[in-house]
């Protein structure tokens, strides 16, 4: 059996069997594809049970220039389509069986913005709306929608793969909440409870609703369509700059920054863990640490030290 043979039925298997999501099988695909890629450039053979520790090895070495994430996600996906072969007794060895393979990643603390920032985006978008004379084009229309999503992302701390995909049934009455369907077709439940959000949400509605409908997507773009991932990411770049904040703002700034404020207003990690959608409270325990500002306010006015002087010292 050859390798691409094998990637038809591994795919198969992961999509019928295992039920993962379009987004994962697609990764999986293009992962195979790659490596597949590598075994016709170095003149390797596509055959599986010539598949062996020295040609993983040498892939290995062939993307080590990437990020450390990326290597590590492309590895496992070959590691789950040969225990897959594995299993299926496609072959008589695993290349993977005493095969120790460390890739460390650097543990970046995530980009957040202080609430000043927050406060000035929100401003240059709703100030960009009120400039408008007509409320009639689609420039005002699509100002709108900016608005609903802006407050969405920092009201909820939605992904922007999950904002994008967001399905108008799983909007609760009056925009009370939203039923999100987070990573692993895993869903959960965030209330919204903020007027300003609700407010923009049901405007934004108002205006898109024909669509809205149509599709069933609640976000869409000017040809009907739900909006993609990238236009959100260029529309907050956008307003970054108009506020003229000297930061890389990103979907995902908003969902660190919605996070960590929660954290320093006291709320415990477990919520902040259901609210994110992770499956782990590992992944949640990075919003423990505090920006430099926090840290100075809590040092100044929260150190013990400050409670005796060296006069009381004998």
């Amino acid at each position: 059996m050859t390798l691409i043979e094998a990637k038809e039925s591994f795919i198969l298997h992961c999509k019928f069997e295992k039920g993962l999501s379009l987004k994962t099988v697609k990764a999986y695909t293009s992962d195979i594809n790659q490596f597949s890629a590598f075994l016709t450039l170095r003149k390797f053979s596509n055959q599986l049970d010539e598949i062996d520790k020295a040609t993983l090895k040498s892939f290995l070495q062939f993307i080590s220039i990437k990020k450390p994430k990326t290597i590590k996600r492309k590895i496992a996906t070959l590691k789950a389509l040969f225990n897959y072969l594995e299993f299926e007794d496609e072959v008589l060895v695993n290349p993977f069986r005493k095969m120790r393979i460390q890739i460390k990643e650097s543990k970046k603390l995530p980009s957040i913005l202080n609430i000043t920032d927050v406060k000035l985006i929100f401003k240059t978008v709703y100030q960009t709306r009120d400039s408008f004379l007509s409320k009639e084009s689609y420039n005002y229309k699509a100002i709108i929608r900016d608005i609903a999503v802006l407050e969405l992302l920092f009201a909820t701390g939605i992904r922007v793969s999950e904002l994008c995909n967001l399905k108008y049934n799983n909007i609760g009455t009056n925009f009370s909440s939203i039923i999100i369907e987070g990573k692993g077709d895993k869903e959960r439940i965030i209330q919204i409870c903020n007027h300003e959000t609700k407010q923009a949400l049901q405007e934004y509605f108002k205006l898109f609703k024909t669509a809205i409908l149509q599709n069933g997507y609640f976000f869409n773009n000017r040809l009907n369509m739900p909006i993609s991932d990238q236009s959100v990411r260029l529309m907050i770049r956008k307003y970054t700059l108009i506020s003229g904040i000297n930061k890389k703002i990103t979907p995902h700034t908003f969902r660190h920054t919605f996070a960590t404020l929660l954290l320093e207003e006291g709320v415990d990690l477990i919520y902040i863990q259901h609210l994110l959608g992770h499956s782990s409270i590992m992944t949640t325990q990075i919003y423990t640490h505090v920006n430099q500002l926090k840290q100075k306010q809590i040092l100044r006015t929260k150190h013990p030290r400050k409670k005796f002087s060296l006069e009381c010292v004998e």
